[in-house]
């Protein structure tokens, strides 16, 4: 983990952390997001966000843990808004319309077997969040860019 503090330009404080997530290491999976939650809850943010924010962390930690080698998960907090970035080293999402479908899954049976990959991940994201970005380059990785606010 990695993280620092800095001033806004208007004075208040924001926040960044970097959590490391390895892919294929179940036993650790959701550390990093129950992390992030702690943070936010600690620095006062509202129950709404930090439940939403939870919630579409954890769904892309487990996508770098089922799908990808490596990845990282990177909190930039302040008081107007929450920003949650997830990058992969993985094989990449070849069809990002097909798997934003609720359902689609490329998991494989064994992770399916513990209980994940039923296919929601994605949307879970979308729906969470205020404003949702993906970006994926085939065997080289995926980028999640999530951004929440107050409604």
């Amino acid at each position: 983990m990695t993280d620092a503090q800095a001033q806004t330009a208007d004075g208040s404080a924001s926040l960044h952390y970097e959590f490391e997530v390895t892919g294929g290491d179940f036993t650790k999976a959701g550390d990093a997001s129950s992390r992030v939650k702690r943070i936010l809850q600690a620095i006062g943010a509202p129950s709404d966000i930090v439940r939403r924010v939870a919630v579409a962390c954890y769904e892309a930690e487990m996508n770098v843990v089922i799908h990808a080698v490596r990845g990282r998960v990177i909190l930039d907090a302040d008081l107007e808004r929450v920003r949650i970035t997830v990058e992969d080293e993985g094989p990449g999402i070849e069809d990002i319309e097909q798997a934003m479908a609720p359902g689609f899954s490329t998991a494989p049976d064994s992770v399916r077997e513990m209980g994940f990959g039923a296919g929601m991940g994605l949307p879970n994201m979308k729906n969470c969040s205020s404003r949702f970005e993906i970006e994926s380059l085939k065997d080289v990785g995926t980028t999640v860019r999530m951004v929440f606010e107050n409604a």
